[in-house]
């Protein structure tokens, strides 16, 4: 038997939803490393171009940041000591940068500082593949809502055939969550901001630093924060904040709820894939369905399959985020901290699930002679609204509903077309009706094609 090592990487070996993806690469310890680096690097380089560290050492700190001179299990388990990865990766990175520019390394800033500039860098980095699989998806959606606009099938309610729809307004309606998704993902990831506070959020330190000024007689003059704050957030590409946010985690829950919002939306698709493509409905299959291990015929709809299991996860997670925001004094003792490991399984969730939506969507296939088919099932009775609103104005409304009641059973119980049965009513023999057009499944799709047009005109 083979030793398991206990510093391998997590390989996403239960999790073929995100392993591989993009969001997998963006959120690795690896990565997490690098944005606390980059953290590191930016806030000297600010501090550089304000006259508050000498140019010099921004270079040195530039230079010592390399994610790849540092050993990252390491710092995971020195994190213990400290209750986060930072303090032991200051320490790493002072070292490296060198006894003369060392003390610039982290200069006025706390903890929670850099791991909240670093995670909002991750969650940036994360969204932008995030995005483009959104609009793949959207694409290939809006392709199959043109093409089937007037592929008319059963719609279901509770389960069971109500009146007929048509896929491309089903496709259409799929495209239009998947554009909201895109929509709040594209906010949040513009909105994402810096995070420099210092101790407890006052930014004193900073202030303390002061400038070099030859008026003061080559003394120090205080620094001005927001302008610190307004350089920090530009070296990063981050947003500015209007106020430093270690308890204030809207930033956090904005995060979350756009990402939720895009599990559910994409899981809406994965779950009509899931009910269509099965074998006593057939009218979807994947393009390429998975294999089972025991059953060689078998061709498993895993694409929707993986979607749906994010859908299922990401609102808990994002619970925990929204949980806590509840957070006491300057900086709460684990609420910051129980963020760190659901945003991550989160941004890996909705990133995987994205993919896995895109690569479905594209290859979805459409069995037309399946949704025709099964307008047939129930003989008719999924046109009896369009009946019910024909004959109620000739009839009246008691009558005509008595009559389709007692037409409807005779069409359940003889198995028989309810054309045929209508066409046996005395009440309908004087009637100038055409019965046949009015128990026409595929002429009662409402507007469904001009609902269609109206929601691809959203671009």
């Amino acid at each position: 038997m083979t030793a398991v090592d206990p510093v391998e990487s997590d390989a996403g070996l239960l999790a073929p939803g995100w392993a591989g993806s993009a969001a997998q690469a963006a959120t690795g310890d690896t990565a997490y490393l690098r944005a606390l680096l980059d953290a590191e690097a930016a806030l000297t380089r600010a501090q550089a171009s304000l006259g508050l560290v000498p140019a010099r050492a921004a270079a040195a700190v530039d230079a010592a940041a390399d994610a790849a001179r540092f050993d990252v299990r390491s710092i995971a388990l020195r994190a213990r000591s400290g209750g986060n990865p930072v303090i032991p990766l200051v320490a790493d990175l002072t070292k490296a940068v060198g006894e003369e520019f060392g003390p610039y390394v982290h200069r006025g800033a706390t903890s929670q500082d850099i791991v909240d500039t670093a995670t909002m860098l991750v969650a940036s980095r994360t969204l932008d593949p995030v995005l483009a699989d959104l609009e793949r998806t959207q694409s290939a959606l809006a392709r199959l809502a043109a093409r089937h606009r007037d592929t008319v099938l059963p719609g279901r309610t509770l389960t069971q055939h109500a009146v007929p729809t048509t896929f491309g307004l089903k496709a259409a309606g799929w495209r239009s969550l998947v554009l909201d998704a895109r929509d709040r993902v594209s906010a949040v990831r513009d909105s994402l901001p810096a995070q420099l506070g210092g101790a407890a959020g006052t930014l004193a330190a900073f202030t303390a630093f002061g400038t070099e000024s030859a008026e003061a007689g080559g003394g120090r003059v205080p620094g001005d924060p927001r302008a610190l704050t307004a350089a920090y957030a530009c070296e990063l590409g981050l947003a500015e904040p209007l106020l430093p946010w270690h308890t204030l985690r809207t930033p956090v829950a904005d995060l979350a709820g756009a990402l939720a919002f895009t599990a559910g939306a994409l899981g809406k698709t994965a779950a009509d894939v899931l009910t269509l493509s099965r074998t006593e409905i057939g009218e979807l299959a994947e393009g390429t369905g998975g294999g089972s291990s025991a059953m060689p015929h078998k061709a498993n709809p895993v694409r929707a399959t993986l979607v749906a299991a994010a859908a299922r996860r990401a609102p808990h997670l994002a619970a925990t985020l929204y949980t806590a925001m509840a957070a006491e004094d300057e900086r709460p003792a684990g609420a910051w901290h129980s963020e760190w490991e659901p945003l991550r399984d989160l941004l890996r969730a909705v990133g995987g699930a994205a993919r896995d939506a895109a690569e479905l969507t594209e290859g979805l296939q459409v069995n037309t002679d399946a949704m025709r088919a099964h307008l047939g099932l129930t003989r008719g009775l999924i046109v009896s609204e369009r009946l019910a609103a024909e004959l109620a104005p000739v009839l009246g409304r008691t009558r005509a509903r008595q009559l389709l009641t007692r037409a409807a059973e005779r069409t359940v119980t003889e198995d028989r077309p309810l054309l045929d049965v209508l066409r046996e009513e005395p009440d309908l023999a004087d009637l100038d009706l055409d019965l046949a057009d009015l128990t026409d499944p595929a002429r009662y799709s409402g507007a469904a094609g001009a609902l269609t047009d109206r929601a691809l005109e959203r671009s």
